[in-house]
Formats: structure tokens, sequence, C-alpha cells
């Protein structure tokens, strides 16, 4: 079916005024998603009519509610980095309802209200009003939160969780420095190391200090006033959702037994200099993950968990949300709503 461009139509279907998410999959082919055929700046993107996925084994249909947007959205609109040229659409967090379960899937049944983590990379295409995904990259969505909350969470909280907790093992009276800590991945990192018992520094602007405090954190240092390594405090963990020559620098402030986990690929310099100084350095690639997403909607419940989201944007303004979210000033997240 060939896609149609509604984006320069006034008349264009409004995604708030989508189908019933239970409704029969027969009631509606199509869907409205959030499309590029070229890549480059946000203006490549189309509110384009496309064909409404199915589920396949294993799968269930999505009605989106909201999806959350990251850096990784950013970049893939504007460069082929995991995913081949375009024609494509974004989007990894979804939150949603379940429309339909595919053979073999029996942790779902539709309407059960979800949220959850696209496979990285090759996943992508919750900017729409359906999506389809593996069930077991999907949770039940925490009682206590709206679907915006909910699609703010799953790929920066899974980040995070996979870092401080699968890779470093974070652990009560250990020292933790987070790089970025007031965004996507920062803050939520900044809760998780609190909730395993760490002191926590974060770096970020000053004006986000007091956020960083309310959020948990122990101590904070000016990124743009402050050289993080000129202190003498050394740690267990260092978290760098920064890259450059991040990850390098901050092996200087590693205690022996230390790991510098960075979300940017590290070098092979900054591996050796990590082992020589009795420490490692590895890189980080998300991936969808079940237990994890459990974990998360555990300490959501529990009250000592929460996204912070600095705005929302309807689909239909998905360009103005990748805008807003390229100048790097978002504090937590930004969520593009969808029902």
């Amino acid at each position: 079916m060939t896609s149609t461009d509604t984006s320069a139509n006034p008349a264009s279907p409004d995604p708030a005024a989508s189908p019933d998410p239970v409704a029969s999959p027969d009631a509606a082919p199509v869907m409205l998603a959030l499309h590029q055929t070229a890549l480059g700046g946000p203006e490549v993107l189309r509110l384009t009519e496309l064909p409404r996925p199915a589920p396949g084994p294993g799968e269930i249909l999505v009605a989106v509610h909201a999806a959350g947007l990251n850096p990784t959205d950013f970049k893939h609109r504007a460069v082929s980095i995991f995913l081949p040229p375009p024609p494509l659409t974004l989007g990894w967090d979804v939150s949603g309802t379940v429309v339909e379960a595919g053979f073999g899937v029996t942790l779902f049944r539709p309407g059960d209200e979800v949220f959850g983590m696209l496979p990285y990379p090759h996943g992508a295409g919750s900017h729409a009003e359906y999506v389809t995904g593996p069930a077991r990259a999907f949770a039940a969505k925490p009682a206590g939160i709206d679907h915006v909350q909910a699609a703010a969470l799953p790929l920066a909280a899974l980040t995070a969780w996979q870092a401080l907790v699968d890779t470093a093992d974070v652990r009560a009276g250990q020292r933790v420095l987070i790089h970025a800590a007031a965004g996507g991945v920062g803050h939520l990192a900044v809760q998780i190391a609190k909730e395993r018992g760490a002191h926590v520094t974060g770096t970020a602007s000053a004006p986000k200090h007091d956020f960083l405090r309310e959020l948990g954190a122990d101590a904070c240092v000016d990124h743009r006033t402050e050289d993080f390594t000129d202190t003498d405090a050394r740690y267990d963990v260092v978290l760098d959702a920064v890259g450059g020559e991040t990850a390098a620098r901050s092996v200087s402030v590693l205690r022996p037994g230390g790991v510098v986990v960075s979300l940017l690929p590290v070098t092979a310099e900054t591996r050796t200099a990590a082992e020589k100084a009795g420490g490692r350095a590895v890189g980080l690639l998300v991936e969808h993950d079940r237990a994890g997403m459990r974990a998360i909607a555990s300490l959501v419940e529990a009250g000592r968990l929460r996204a912070h989201v600095s705005g929302t944007f309807p689909l239909a303004e998905g360009a103005r949300a990748h805008a807003q979210g390229e100048t790097g000033r978002t504090t937590g997240k930004l969520v593009i709503t969808v029902r």
C-alpha cells in the first residue's frame, strides 16, 4: 500500500480522535505515523497514513497512547546509525493498550494496559497510532501512573537499570558519579542509585542542581564551571551519558575495582587506562528486557521512581518535539501523545 502524506492537509485526521484502542483489528486497516522518507532535520518528519501492522507469533499489537522521545530518535532521524536508510518510523518507548495477541502469547490479552521498549535498535516504530512488538518486551503498566508517565520510562530507565544494576552491581555505601544527571537517563539513574543505597554525585548546570537534590542526589557538580576531576573524591561507578572525552577523563576518578559505564563507544585507550588503574571501562547498548521492566514497574508502584516529563507534543507535532529535544536543554523527558 502506498503511504499518504497528510502533514500539509489542514483536514488531516486528528490522532486524538483515533478509533477505540480495543476495537476489532479489522475496523481500521490504516493508521497515522510520524514517518520519514529521507534523512535530515526535524522537517523530514511527516504525519503519514500507513498500513496498520498485525502481530506475528509471540507479538502483541498495541494501540499507542503515548511514546517517549529519546536522543537516539534525533540521531537516527538525521543519520543511518543502526537502522537502514528511510523510509522509517522511529520510536522505541511505548505505553498503550493491547489490541490483539499473536500466536503463542500467554502474558497479555486485549484490553491490558502495557508499557515497554521495542527491541533496540531494529524494533523502532512506536511514534504511530499502533505498533507491534514481542510480548516479552512489555510489562503491565503501573496502575498509579498515566500513559504519559509510563511512556517516559522504558528506554531511559532500562538503560539506567542495566548500567547500574546489571553491569555495575551498585551496592549500599558505594559512591556513584552520574554525568548529565538531569537528562532522560541521568535523572532516573540518580533515583535508581539512591534506591540501591549509594552516595550519588551528579553533573549538571547549576540551575538544575535543586532538581537533582529533590531526586536524592547527595552532591552536584556544575559541568559549566567545575572540573569533575579536580577533586579528591573517588567513585566506585561512573555513568557516562555524555561521550567524547568524558569516559576517558572519568577513569582518573575511579576507585580500584571501579567501573565506568558509558552509553557511547569506549575507545581501546580508555579501556586500557581503566585496567591500569585497577578498574574497567565498558560501553553499554540498552536491550529490551521484561525482567528489567518489571523491576522498574515495582519501583514506580512503590513510589521510589518517577519520570520527570518536561513537555508533551501530539503526534502531529512530532517535528517540533524533535527540534526541542535537540537543543540538549531538556530536563528529564519529552513525550509524544497519541491518544
